[in-house]
């Protein structure tokens, strides 16, 4: 389906998550990283089919939604000691804004369908654009990588070519956990209006 809409507030749209992030500097540059999100992340659903995400994440906004449950499902797991004492505050930090941008190219250039080297996309992105932000090279690097390797074990195309990596330090693992569980279908998450998720 394709969604309308005049004008996309993207800073706003994660707001909620955005408040997640402690230090001001990666704050501020994970806000210019969504402003470069395409307007269709914001519209579409989070599968092209409905066959791989649970019901809120389908219709306008669902990739959105799993994008948010997913960060959701970071704030958690960081916020034992038995996980977030194996990251600083600024590695979290930089975890949420891994999340909050590891699907922003699903969709390559409004494609129909979901592009499988999106990880790919996503990190090139980041990279094209570092100069929009106050993050190191270091960060920066960390960031792409947790996205790159998001998808897990799932490495390879529809005709069987090996296109990603799988994930293997702790950052890129805690990033594809928290995908892979915000996409499950026996989640229920409940959001407001305003695409939220309600406490």
């Amino acid at each position: 389906m394709d969604y309308k809409i005049e004008t996309i507030n993207k800073t706003k749209k994660f707001e909620v998550e955005l408040e997640y992030i402690k230090e001001e500097r990666i704050q501020n540059s994970a806000k210019a990283l969504i402003e470069l999100i395409p307007n269709y992340f914001f519209e579409e659903g989070a599968s092209s089919t409905g066959k791989y995400h649970p019901s809120f994440s389908q219709g306008k906004g669902g990739l959105l939604r799993h994008t948010k449950a997913a960060v959701r499902i970071a704030k958690e797991i960081l916020s034992t000691t038995t996980f977030g004492d194996e990251f600083t505050k600024n590695e979290q930090d930089l975890i949420y804004v891994a999340i909050m941008m590891h699907d922003t190219v699903k969709r390559g250039n409004n494609e129909k369908y979901t592009r499988f080297d999106h990880p790919l996309l996503s990190s090139q992105l980041i990279k094209n654009n570092k100069n929009l932000t106050k993050l190191t090279e270091e960060e920066i690097n960390l960031i792409c990588d947790m996205i790159e390797t998001h998808m897990g074990e799932w490495t390879t195309d529809y005709f069987g070519k090996e296109i990603l990596k799988k994930p293997t330090t702790k950052y890129q693992k805690i990033v594809h956990l928290c995908d892979y569980l915000s996409s499950k279908k026996f989640l229920d998450i409940k959001f407001d209006e305003n695409d939220n998720i309600i406490y």
